[in-house]
This record gives C-alpha cells, sequence and structure tokens, in this order.
C-alpha cells in the first residue's frame, strides 16, 4: 500500500466530485448539495488514515511521496510529498471543506440577481475545486508544481467572490484577483531565475535537489524576494494586506473561511518551506525588515479591527493581526517560534472559521453585516451567543483555547532572539481583547431590538457545524501534543536547512552562583 498514490488520490476525488455536482441537472439543488457534502467527506477520512500512518520520527524529508516527469525538457515533475508542516495544513482544508459545505447549506439559493441567477451547483462545484487545489500546493515538492497550483487556486476563489458574494463582489474579486496575479507574476520571474542559476537536469525544479544551490548574493537576494513578496500578499502581510478585508467582506461565509483560513496560509506556509530553506542567506538578510512588517502588522490590523462597524471587516482585521503574528514566529528562527507559527496556522484556521460562520449566522438572520443592528443576542439566542463568545476568545488566545499556545510559543521563541519585536508584539494581545470584548458587547449583550428579538437559536445543522470547530479549539486548547509532535520534526530540518541553532539560554557565571549559595 505504501506505492499507493494517496496524495494524488486524495486531490483527484474532490476534483472529480466537482465535475459530478456540474454535470447534475438543473434544479437538483438538494441533490447537488448532498452530493457535495459526501464527497467531502472522503478526502477528510483519507486523511485521518494518513496522519495515523505517517511517521513524525522518519529520517525521510517527505513521505507518502509520488514522482513522475511532467516536462522533463525543463526539468519539471509531478512531484508530491508530505512532511509534518504540510500534513497539519492538508488535514486544515479536509476538515474546513464539509464544514463549510454544510454552513453553506441555505447561503446560496437560486434567487434573482437582476437577469442573473445563482446558481447552487456551481457554487458547491467551485468549493470542491477549491479543495483539490488546496490539498495540491501544500502537497506540491517541486517549485513549478507549486506554483501552477498557487497560481491556479486563484479561478475558483475569484468566481465564489464574484458571482456569489455581496454588493460589491465584483470590485472585491478584481481586487483580489489583481493583487495575487501581482504576486505570481513576481514568483514566476523569481521561478525562472532559480531554473537559470540551478545546475538544471531532469529533476531541476525538485525541491530536494535545490537545496544548497550556490547562488550569488545579488541573486539569491532578487530570488528571495521575489517569492517572498509573493508570499507576503498571499497571507497578506503589511503593507500589501489591502485586499482582504474587501474580500474576506464580500464573499460568502464559506468562501470567507477558506480564503481566509486555508488560502492565506499558502503564504505562510511558503515562506516556510521555500524562503528560508532555499535561500538562508538573504532570509538572514532580510529578517530585521521583516519582523518590523510584522510587528507593524500585528498591531494595525488589531487596531483597524477596533474601529470596524462592519462584522465580517473586524473579523478578516483581526486576521491580518494574527499573520503578523504567524510571520513573526516563522523568521524569529528559533524552533519554538517556527512550531508556534506553524501551530497558529492551523489554530488560527479553525477560530476564523467559527468566528465568520457563526457571523454568517447572525447576518442571515438579521439581513445586515452592520454591528450596530444588533443587540441583545444573548437573551433569545443563548447557544448563538455562547459559540460566538467561545470563538471570539479563542482568537484574543484566551488559556485553556488553541491560539493560546501558539502565539505563546511565538512570543517566547522570538523573545530569545528578538526581545524588542516580542515584547512591542505582546501589545496585540492586550488589542485583541478590545476588539473582541467590545464587539461581543455590541452585538450580543443588552435588550433586543425589534429585529433580534425574533432571532432563533441555532438549529441542529448550524450545531453540527460548529459543534466540530469548537470541540477542535478546546482539545488543542489543552492537549496540543499530537499535532506539535508531528510539527516539530519538521520544523527541526527546516532549522538544519537553514543553518540556525537556537539561542543558548543565559546562565550566571560560576562566581556569581557560589557566592550566592555562600550566602
Amino acid at each position: 500500500m505504501t506505492d499507493f498514490p494517496w496524495l494524488t488520490t486524495l486531490a483527484a476525488v474532490p476534483l472529480l466530485g466537482a465535475v459530478a455536482v456540474a454535470a447534475l441537472p438543473q434544479g437538483r439543488d438538494l441533490l447537488a448539495k448532498q452530493v457535495a457534502l459526501a464527497v467531502s467527506l472522503v478526502p477528510l477520512a483519507m486523511t485521518i488514515w494518513l496522519a495515523l500512518d505517517f511517521d513524525a520520527n522518519s529520517k525521510e524529508m517527505f513521505q507518502f511521496t509520488e514522482f513522475h516527469e511532467w516536462i522533463p525538457q525543463f526539468g519539471v515533475s509531478y512531484s508530491l510529498g508530505v512532511d509534518g508542516i504540510a500534513l497539519v495544513l492538508i488535514a486544515l482544508a479536509t476538515v474546513l471543506t464539509p464544514v463549510c459545505i454544510l454552513a453553506s447549506w441555505h447561503d446560496v439559493e437560486q434567487s434573482a440577481i437582476g437577469e442573473s441567477r445563482r446558481s447552487v451547483k456551481g457554487y458547491f462545484a467551485l468549493l470542491l475545486l477549491l479543495e483539490t487545489f488546496m490539498v495540491g500546493v501544500f502537497a506540491a515538492t517541486d517549485v513549478f508544481l507549486f506554483y501552477v497550483l498557487f497560481e491556479a487556486m486563484l479561478v475558483p476563489m475569484y468566481f465564489i467572490i464574484g458571482s456569489y458574494g455581496g454588493a460589491q463582489r465584483s470590485y472585491a474579486a478584481v481586487k483580489f484577483l489583481l493583487y495575487s496575479l501581482v504576486g505570481g507574476l513576481l514568483m514566476l520571474a523569481a521561478v525562472i531565475g532559480l531554473y537559470v542559476s540551478s545546475p538544471g537536469g531532469p529533476k531541476a525544479f525538485l525541491f530536494e535537489n535545490l537545496l544548497g544551490t550556490q547562488l550569488g548574493t545579488t541573486t539569491e537576494r532578487l530570488l528571495f524576494l521575489g517569492f517572498f513578496v509573493a508570499f507576503a500578499i498571499k497571507a497578506p502581510l503589511w503593507p500589501v494586506h489591502t485586499w482582504l478585508p474587501d474580500a474576506a467582506a464580500e464573499a460568502p461565509p464559506g468562501g470567507a473561511v477558506l480564503l481566509v483560513g486555508v488560502l492565506d496560509k499558502v503564504g505562510t506556509f511558503g515562506m516556510i518551506r521555500f524562503c528560508l530553506p532555499l535561500f538562508p542567506d538573504a532570509a538572514k538578510w532580510a529578517t530585521p525588515v521583516i519582523l518590523t512588517l510584522a510587528v507593524i502588522g500585528i498591531l494595525y490590523g488589531a487596531l483597524l479591527a477596533i474601529g470596524q462597524t462592519d462584522m465580517k471587516r473586524l473579523i478578516a482585521y483581526t486576521s491580518i493581526s494574527h499573520f503578523g503574528f504567524i510571520v513573526l514566529g516563522i523568521f524569529a528562527m528559533t524552533t519554538q517560534g517556527q512550531s508556534g507559527s506553524t501551530l497558529y496556522m492551523v489554530n488560527h484556521g479553525f477560530s476564523t472559521a467559527a468566528l465568520f460562520l457563526i457571523a454568517g449566522f447572525l447576518i442571515s438572520r438579521r439581513g445586515s453585516r452592520l454591528i450596530a443592528d444588533f443587540g441583545g443576542v444573548q437573551r433569545v439566542a443563548p447557544m448563538l451567543a455562547g459559540t460566538f463568545l467561545v470563538a471570539g476568545l479563542s482568537s484574543l488566545a484566551l488559556p485553556g483555547l488553541s491560539s493560546f499556545v501558539s502565539e505563546f510559543l511565538v512570543l517566547v521563541g522570538t523573545f530569545s532572539r528578538y526581545e524588542a519585536a516580542a515584547v512591542i508584539a505582546t501589545g496585540g494581545i492586550i488589542l485583541a481583547s478590545l476588539y473582541i470584548l467590545w464587539m461581543y458587547q455590541r452585538t450580543m449583550t443588552g435588550e433586543p431590538n425589534e429585529h433580534t428579538s425574533v432571532f432563533k437559536d441555532l438549529n441542529v445543522r448550524e450545531a453540527w457545524v460548529v459543534a466540530p470547530l469548537l470541540a477542535v479549539i478546546i482539545a488543542l486548547g489543552f492537549y496540543p501534543k499530537p499535532l506539535l509532535d508531528v510539527i516539530n520534526p519538521a520544523v527541526a530540518r527546516t532549522m538544519q536547512q537553514v543553518g540556525v541553532t537556537d539561542p543558548q539560554p543565559i546562565t550566571p557565571a560560576a562566581g556569581t552562583v557560589s557566592e550566592g549559595a555562600g550566602k
């Protein structure tokens, strides 16, 4: 069974499901939803099997590997494999996809929009197609294949936002596409430059073969910047973040979850997978500037979140702050920082998914995204308010919930090498408590108004959507060890490839200890 193409099959199942859903006759909306949900559960089951069979202590760089020549004239191959970092992010994608499908059950009915109609089967087919690209991009071990899938993800997400989003969907979709294409073009130039600078051969773009490639200082820095800017836009990192609030606010809730919860992680995944190991000297050269941008992003995102009047834009700005923490941990160049960042990618995915989906439930009941239009929800819908509170507390990294562990590791790992950056970044925690608790106070407490007084509490379908997310948030808050056991060996290998070690702890001189003991 070890020769079975598990990763290809994992990516192919939702692709075939998307084709099947799209091919259904018009008017079979319920069947389209049922098929999409059933298909999305297959990759989830396969991911669980892969996780159980994954050997965290393996000496191999990647497991479940596949290799086939694709364009041999240019050394391009169809090469897949996963390490601990890729595996947990694939798991994030395969868990959130069925959750989003179930959450979107009534979001895209065939309601008239001017002269056109929204296709229910089209929406669910796009979600499945997006899952294929998400799995593929995390599993790709050929740099050119990674680039192709990196760009291919834009297509389904563009149509999800542009065809099924809010009133400003066209503007948000085009802005998302333009930013992403600019980053993609920079990355393409860097990929070509990497090919020209590498020894070449039939496996020229294979990640393992590119490690240790001797590059001139200027060349390495330019190639690093090409990759990094593309990943910074995708992440998004301040100041190339401005597309995210518009895209997340206008996207339907399920699309917003996959955009912010998974697709944006491709940016930070690319930093730790490609920027650091392939260009170690350039990464060290750029670290002071990147840490500065990360700290600014943490505070900037939090401050703008506090001032938002739109619920979905507020959640989007909190994510800009959280991505600042993730980038901070990656470029702290410590084991704790990078392990915390990888764990943060997963935890942020679940907490943000819960926030966006519960906000979607609220918006569908009220017909408005404005925070001022809510109030007193906890009196009429206590379960809805309670789940919103737990998701919000996870976002602000309350101890006992999942984000706390990852944020703590990032700050501790950063402090051991860059004390000032860690201290300033800690201010983001204080600001997070303000924007989350203030949003909860304005929407959930007080007396219900004429609109919220008729709110219904979570129904069975909505409870099935929220329950697994909150269960994961609580479980990883108390026991993150299973994920860290998978992540840590991959992080240690990355640190070795970059050629950095953790700072040694400062210990008092022997004479000082003796004097203290004598006294």
